[in-house]
């Protein structure tokens, strides 16, 4: 199990927000209070820097690598890590709540398409053996990490028409023409729950 808080006062300096996650392994009682300590490697190589932030842990089946977005001075990278070694490798740049699908195959995130408050977010699917990324067919800006309801559809949350809700909806994780539809009024953002989980 993987969570990540937000936390304030980590510098004087810094407007943009701070993170703090960590990882529990729900059959050993094995607790990491923050990832931070893992050993970063930035474009191959060596990197620490005050500012590192982790968030959006998703895991592998193998119970050993999972992924995370990382950011640092202003980017943001997806990261592959292992928790054996307790080293990760950025991946990519610009990637922000990555989910594993169930094949282990890809992964679905939030990229930034456009600065500034409005609107900046699309939801894309990253092949992870080709690294080609492919754009779904919701163009609404998603800001939440999607989860796979299977190796095809992802759901996820969007605000809701009433102020202060939000509703699920459900896209095709590939750049099919079929639309986004909506799954569920009146929840926010989706986890999938193994059966007998």
């Amino acid at each position: 199990v993987a969570w990540t808080l937000f936390v304030s006062g980590d510098s004087y300096a810094s407007s943009s927000f701070s993170t703090r996650s960590g990882i529990l392994d729900t059959r050993t009682g094995y607790l990491v209070k923050n990832v931070e300590t893992l050993q970063l490697y930035l474009e191959g190589r060596r990197y620490h820097a005050p500012d590192v932030n982790y968030w959006g842990i998703t895991f592998a089946d193998d119970d050993n690598r999972f992924y995370a977005t990382v950011a640092t001075k202003g980017k943001t990278y997806l990261v592959e890590g292992d928790i054996k070694s307790w080293k990760a490798r950025t991946l990519r740049r610009n990637v922000e709540c990555p989910s594993l699908s169930p094949d282990g195959t890809r992964i679905a995130f939030k990229k930034r398409v456009r600065e500034g408050a409005q609107d900046p977010w699309r939801l894309h699917v990253l092949d992870l053996r080709t690294m080609r990324e492919t754009p779904v067919a919701e163009t609404r800006s998603v800001d939440d990490q999607a989860a796979w309801l299977d190796d095809s559809t992802l759901a996820y949350a969007l605000p809701g028409r009433a102020k202060g809700t939000s509703d699920i909806w459900t896209v095709p994780a590939d750049a099919s023409a079929a639309g986004p539809s909506l799954l569920l009024s009146g929840a926010s953002s989706p986890s999938m729950v193994a059966a007998g989980g």
